[in-house]
């Protein structure tokens, strides 16, 4: 299958690794989105305002984090180098189950690893809130989030995300559009989990919406991702949350005002 290799080859070469300024500790995969720089990756992976890139020819670039949306679980980055092997886009709202696909990334410290699989599902995921996630059967492991998900004519249809349930979730590609057209979507500013009575918090970022509201590490939020992602996109710019802290027999409730929306030129 001398096409499918070709295809495989070009994707490898619009695949970066991106880390902390550390060289030797890889977070995760990226995408060259542009030509001229422009580099799409989860949220997840670009922690910091500032990463390391690293291309295909093992070049090693600062990067500077452009804007970050942890609700899609998606980061847009910048470098200086121009003249880039970028990805072609495709239309993840044409995806149906049974496709093949092709992931590509950096697992376990592998440049470049390729995998293959089909389209298993496409839809919201159960504690995912209500967006699209795409899940298919590739092999995926630490180091492909943020890795390209593409279909078998090599476009770019997803970023590759989180193993659920044996399966690879990816963020559909017509998400990041809308990311980088519209910026990110409204957040607290908090890692969750779910628990038997709502949303514990686990973290949460010191400048964020939560924690200008006194919300704090071990609160449980009530209620579920879902109300919550609802109430986020509602267009509110102060959300009423009740929660607990510590004595479950006690109702808390705490008033978030959420940051004004700027989106940051990419």
């Amino acid at each position: 299958m001398r096409g499918f290799g070709e295809i495989a080859e070009r994707l490898r070469r619009s695949t970066v690794q991106v880390g902390a300024s550390d060289p030797r500790r890889c977070s995760g995969s990226g995408v060259v989105w542009n030509s001229d720089g422009l580099i799409l990756t989860n949220a997840h992976v670009a922690r910091a305002s500032e990463m390391q890139i690293e291309l295909w020819d093992g070049r090693r670039l600062e990067a500077r984090v452009i804007d970050r949306d942890p609700r899609r679980d998606l980061a847009s980055l910048r470098i200086a180098a121009p003249g880039l092997e970028a990805v072609t886009p495709g239309d993840s709202g044409a995806l149906r189950a049974g496709e093949l696909v092709i992931a590509v990334g950096n697992p376990l410290g592998f440049a470049g690893a390729v995998s293959t699989g089909v389209i298993h599902s496409i839809g919201p995921l159960p504690g995912m809130a209500r967006q699209r996630w795409i899940r298919a059967d590739v092999q995926l492991a630490p180091g492909n989030s943020g890795g390209p998900l593409a279909n078998a004519q090599g476009q770019v249809i997803g970023i590759n995300t989180a193993i659920v349930n044996g399966l690879g979730v990816a963020v559909p590609s017509n998400a990041v559009t809308a990311f980088l057209r519209q910026g990110a979507r409204p957040s607290l500013g908090v890692t969750l989990r779910p628990v038997s009575v709502g949303l514990e918090i686990l973290g949460v970022e010191p400048d964020g919406a939560a924690a200008a509201a006194s919300l704090r590490q071990g609160d449980i939020l009530l209620g579920s991702f879902d109300d919550l992602s609802d109430a986020l996109d509602s267009g509110r710019d102060v959300l009423p949350l009740q929660f607990f802290r510590g004595n479950r027999n006690k109702v808390r409730e705490a008033f978030v005002r959420l940051p004004a929306k700027v989106k940051a030129a990419a």
